[in-house]
């Protein structure tokens, strides 16, 4: 029998890079993606055993909703690939109260890994070298106090990955193992403006690596379960820097996301 991957965000960019690179090694890929048109699409593009299964992350109840059909689909999750993420422009709240890149980009995989853990078998976390630059506030980004347009991303990836190497360690008797990985500086529609900011992102973007080139660190991963809570920059394991090293923080981060998914 095929092992199983679910691929967040998977209808384009990276996502979609992951989706046709998992596909083309034989693996059932459940392609999740918030719009069904363009999750079709996407997954009607790709050669394989491709399904996709329509989900929202914006929100506490729609990821209680995506886990119960990702449940009733899979008796079990070989990969879980979280790659979907928002880089705000502007501060929105969910109807949680929750600005939306933290519940998207935080929450949303430390609720996804709680809610399928009894049948996950390894988990691929997408992150970025920006959570050097981030400060995990607990009780203020999560609502987006001083929300800063290139700071709250930076922000939103550092609370995420300071859970990784406690779900490494809450995971280690049972063999799930978990690892992050920036992919690099890769041209997709994350982060895209209107206006002259936006034109000048695009003629930006045009030199930054394709998403086919994103996905290879992510697909090597899936393949490599010699570690957990492992952080890696491309292909080569760096240690993490900063705040990220904060135990005492990571913990606190850990207590904010169970009490405001109600997770255990």
């Amino acid at each position: 029998m095929a092992s199983t991957a679910v691929v967040t965000g998977g209808n384009r960019g990276i996502g979609y890079a992951v989706c046709e690179r998992l596909a083309g090694e034989g693996f059932k890929v459940l392609l999740v993606a918030r719009d069904p048109e363009g999750g079709a699409r996407a997954a009607a593009g790709i050669r394989g055993d491709v399904e996709l299964v329509t989900g929202d992350l914006s929100t506490i109840a729609a990821v209680r909703r995506l886990a119960g059909e990702l449940r009733d689909r899979c008796p079990r999750v070989d990969v879980l690939v979280h790659n979907a993420g928002l880089w705000p422009g502007r501060r929105t709240l969910t109807e949680d109260g929750l600005e939306e890149s933290f519940a998207v980009n935080h929450l949303a995989p430390f609720l996804l890994n709680h809610l399928l853990e009894d049948r996950l078998g390894r988990v691929v976390q997408v992150s970025a070298g920006l959570y050097v630059k981030g400060r995990a506030e607990v009780g203020r980004t999560a609502v987006g106090a001083n929300f800063h347009q290139m700071r709250t991303y930076a922000d939103t990836k550092l609370c995420n990955l300071l859970t990784v190497p406690l779900f490494a360690e809450r995971w280690r008797a049972s063999g799930i193992t978990i690892d992050a990985v920036h992919p690099g500086v890769i041209r997709t529609g994350l982060g895209d403006r209107s206006g002259p900011v936006g034109w000048l992102l695009k003629l930006v973007k045009r030199k930054w690596a394709a998403p086919e080139e994103g996905a290879g660190p992510i697909v090597g991963l899936v393949h490599d379960e010699t570690g957990t809570g492992r952080y890696f920059h491309l292909t080569e394991e760096v240690p993490l820097q900063g705040p990220a090293l904060d135990g005492e923080l990571a913990g606190r981060v850990w207590k904010e996301a169970e009490a405001l998914t109600s997770a255990r």
